[in-house]
């Protein structure tokens, strides 16, 4: 057994030996001249040329001169100190009543209520009025409707006439007429 595994090394050692001795006698071999290497890295120099474009011209730089003196500092407050401000005025327009007791059309947006009748009786004339939730309420003029502060002004046979009382974005309020034109369903 000892000399079957000797006679295995023996012959893997050979087959080692003999694999570099045939490398080596392949690159002796080799030629030494790379005159068709040379000559090929000669022509393709000569055939490829690399063209970079210029810089840009850019014109030349012109000097700007700023100056704000006519016109306000933007990190000061835009009111005047001498002039009352907003909340020292007394705002004198319509504006809404805050003691008034909310009627229920107030709860819904002018849009979403509509005029489905009239109801006469005598000398009184109501309007009829849809709200989202399906429930018809009787109006007249003096009546609110919608978020707005809307005041009921007119009642016809077509339509119920409305004022809003909408904020103006200046701490007031400005009127807004609207209305409920008849719907047929």
């Amino acid at each position: 057994m000892k000399a079957h595994r000797l006679s295995n090394k023996l012959s893997k050692h050979l087959a080692k030996s003999l694999m570099t001795c045939a490398v080596a006698a392949l690159l002796v071999s080799c030629d030494k001249d790379m005159s068709d290497l040379d000559r090929f890295i000669a022509e393709t120099k000569t055939k490829h040329h690399g063209k970079v474009d210029p810089l840009p011209e850019f014109p030349p730089y012109e000097k700007f001169s700023y100056s704000a003196d006519a016109y306000r500092d933007p990190f000061r407050s835009q009111t005047d100190e001498s002039r009352p401000t907003l909340a020292q005025t007394v705002y004198e327009g319509p504006r809404p009543e805050s003691t008034r007791r909310k009627e229920p059309l107030e709860s819904y947006p002018i849009d979403a209520l509509k005029m489905v009748g009239l109801l006469q009786q005598s000398s009184q004339t109501w309007g009829l009025v849809r709200d989202p939730d399906g429930t018809i309420h009787r109006v007249q003029p003096g009546n609110y409707a919608g978020k707005n502060h809307g005041k009921i002004t007119t009642v016809l046979e077509n339509r119920i006439d409305i004022v809003e009382l909408v904020p103006d974005g200046l701490s007031g309020w400005v009127n807004r007429d609207a209305q409920l034109a008849m719907t047929e369903e």
